[in-house]
């Protein structure tokens, strides 16, 4: 039974990443001009991204804590 919501878990994870915004978006020329400017700026996340952020942590542990179980059994 672990086996399968392990199953399902790790499908939801990969879903969940792909589904997120790629938060480090940009030119790669920022690495050479000096864009600092917006690497440490204040971003919150609202709505649907937020959800699935909180999505994403819980479901992390939840795979590490059934990985964890199924290890030791």
């Amino acid at each position: 039974m672990l086996e399968i919501i392990l199953l399902i878990i790790s499908i939801l994870l990969i879903v969940l990443v792909l589904l997120q915004s790629n938060k480090a978006s940009g030119d790669s020329g920022q690495i050479f001009s000096g864009g600092n400017d917006r690497l440490f700026g204040v971003v919150k996340e609202r709505g649907m991204e937020l959800f699935v952020t909180r999505l994403t942590a819980v479901l992390g542990i939840a795979f590490f804590i059934i990985s964890l179980v199924l290890y030791l059994k």
